[in-house]
């Protein structure tokens, strides 16, 4: 099978590959190493009616300020020191979203069985709470080699993934030298396409040295698109290039006291205007830079 050796693209090419009723997983964690100027790209197209896959943060709040996402399936969504996102708060409260809300390891699990191309993984999370209440399509089976039942967490199929690297060459191969990769390789493994935004382009030979070769985590045949954004993940953190915005994250929760015209003026200000007009708006690479990385 052929594979392009060049697969750099600009975000609007990425995006425009995705369409309506997808399933789009999202890498990254909370405020953490978010592909968010691929998500500003997806504000700013059409595609809608999106069954979202995250650990999700503001790339799930503005998703639903903006009416694209049908369903939600998740563990948390939160910008850590907020801890509950405020537009997705708005979204779940008000019934706009269907949603499937799972355990943080049955989420991993469901991503894994989809990579591994398995229907699903057995495991006892989830047994006696509420999760199989409020998930009735969740199957409980009987174990061949004992006695005991398991929960038969379904593999999390994924049209599209959506993810944020350090650096990356033109042939698709990603780094990622953060203190955590999150699941990161799980999305790219599970998803039809995956698309990775980065920081960094860099020359293949980067990667001939062991220390560079042993950040990356998931194969080049895996990534269908580079996409070179610097500062990309932000207002999220990219570790160790830059901490997540404080202030900026401040700023966009309080927008959302005012609903949907505190997220019209945020969309106004910090997504319509494209993304150079972005990096200007909120200071520019060099403060963001500067950011301090956060403390786990």
């Amino acid at each position: 099978m052929f594979m392009a050796l060049n697969k750099q693209m600009s975000a609007a090419e990425a995006v425009a590959q995705l369409q309506d009723g997808m399933t789009v997983g999202i890498g990254g964690w909370g405020p953490r190493r978010k592909p968010m100027a691929l998500v500003r790209e997806l504000l700013r197209s059409p595609v809608k009616d999106l069954t979202v896959v995250a650990y999700g943060g503001a790339d799930v709040g503005m998703l639903c300020a903006a009416g694209k996402v049908k369903k939600l399936v998740f563990a948390f969504v939160s910008l850590d020191f907020i801890p509950l996102e405020p537009y997705f708060r708005a979204a779940r409260q008000s019934g706009q979203i269907e949603v499937m809300e799972i355990d943080e390891g049955m989420l991993l699990l469901g991503l894994r069985a989809a990579a591994m191309r398995v229907p699903f993984i057995p495991t006892r999370i989830g047994l006696g709470t509420d999760v199989l209440r409020h998930n009735p399509d969740l199957r409980i089976i009987a174990s061949p080699y004992d006695d005991k039942d398991w929960v038969a967490m379904p593999a999390l199929h994924l049209d599209v993934a959506l993810l944020h690297a350090d650096r990356a060459d033109a042939r698709g191969v990603c780094q990622v030298k953060g203190p955590d990769l999150y699941m990161d390789d799980l999305f790219a493994r599970a998803a039809g396409k995956t698309f990775v935004s980065c920081d960094e382009i860099v020359d293949s030979a980067f990667f001939a040295k062991d220390e560079e070769a042993r950040h990356v985590y998931w194969e080049r045949s895996q990534t269908t698109g580079v996409v070179h954004t610097p500062c990309g993940a932000h207002p999220s953190s990219c570790a160790p290039l830059y901490g997540f915005d404080v202030p900026h994250f401040k700023e966009y929760a309080a927008g959302a006291k005012d609903g949907s015209a505190g997220w019209q003026q945020y969309f106004e200000r910090y997504v319509a205007c494209g993304e150079q007009a972005y990096l200007e708006r909120v200071g520019g690479e060099a403060a963001i830079r500067k950011l301090a990385l956060p403390v786990f």
